[in-house]
């Protein structure tokens, strides 16, 4: 992934925030996250490129815009498949909390590829380069852990692990805290949880628990972007659901999951701040414009870039 281009798609994040940024705290849900919706896609119309959603905001008959299938850019230049999430943390965003954030992942055709996640339900582990190798879904939690442990030079009760706070994790909640973790609960945003556990200082060592498949899909490519650790497991709610999987998926929907089933190649990573939080500040205002704190990460180098920038608003597109 070029670099040029990869800066270009924080462009994207930018705005996307910036215009999400107008409904923070106004408990307007759906206002704030049509306004990233349409920054994001705006601003993906003008870059040349041949860009495919194949992860956005629903099918054709149900998302007016960022849905699946969607082709945006000027149609000039390389073609690029886009998995999107315009505001993750909708609530988050409208109840004035922290960690509502702007995020993009991309591949370029021929170079890399995003698994076409259906709208379900997974079970992910994350850790970071540190821990690569050591994990296995499918063995106990608390083997888990202490490989976990073993990897970062750390007793199992100085981990934390972080988890969406949801009824379906208690149970491994309460097998976590047996075994002397510690647990970081939010209320929404997991890409959020999943960066952080990958990032150094973060005090997040691993996310554990279950979130949305396509959600899972982003995070994979941050996670192959640093060279961390990721399995994933599909986690299906009815029948339907399990065929819609079987229609994307190519052999087994019931397996294991890893790094290269959900992000391979090469890939790149963008996420801009909305509201303050672990991993990004948010959007801050200033006499003539507002301030942005984003993040990019490139697989074929292994970069990762902390951009703050300064947006004065009488230069500023209008959407």
């Amino acid at each position: 992934m070029d670099r040029n281009l990869a800066l270009e798609f924080v462009r994207v994040t930018e705005a996307a925030a910036l215009n999400a940024a107008k409904w923070v705290g106004k408990g307007d849900r759906t206002a704030a996250d049509q306004a990233a919706c349409d920054a994001m896609r705006h601003t993906l119309g003008q870059m040349d490129i041949r860009g495919r959603i194949v992860i956005g905001e629903g099918e054709r008959d149900e998302a007016p815009m960022l849905y699946i299938g969607e082709e945006l850019g000027t149609g000039e230049g390389p073609a690029i498949e886009i998995a999107v999430d315009p505001l993750e943390g909708t609530n988050l965003c409208a109840n004035g909390m922290a960690n509502a954030i702007s995020v993009l992942a991309a591949a370029m055709e021929g170079e890399g590829r995003l698994m076409h996640a259906p709208d379900c339900y997974m079970d992910k582990l994350v850790v970071g380069p540190e821990a690569k190798g050591a994990i296995d879904i499918t063995m106990p939690v608390a083997a888990n852990l202490r490989a976990i442990a073993k990897c970062l030079d750390k007793d199992v009760d100085e981990l934390t692990i972080g988890m969406l706070d949801r009824p379906r994790h208690e149970k491994l909640i309460s097998e976590i805290r047996r075994c002397g973790a510690r647990i970081r609960l939010v209320t929404d945003g997991d890409i959020t949880l999943g960066i952080a556990a990958i990032q150094p200082d973060t005090g997040i060592d691993a996310l554990m628990g279950i979130g949305g498949a396509p959600e899972g899909v982003i995070t994979a490519a941050a996670v192959r972007c640093v060279g961390g650790d990721m399995q994933a497991r599909l986690v299906f709610r009815n029948e339907e659901e399990r065929k819609r999987a079987e229609t994307m998926i190519e052999g087994d929907v019931d397996r294991v999951f890893y790094t290269d089933d959900l992000a391979k190649g090469s890939v790149m990573f963008a996420a801009t701040g909305i509201t303050s939080g672990d991993l990004l500040k948010g959007v801050r205002y200033t006499r003539d414009g507002a301030l942005t704190e984003s993040i990019v990460m490139r697989s074929a180098s292994g970069t990762v870039r902390r951009i703050q920038t300064s947006h004065r608003f009488e230069h500023a597109p209008k959407y």
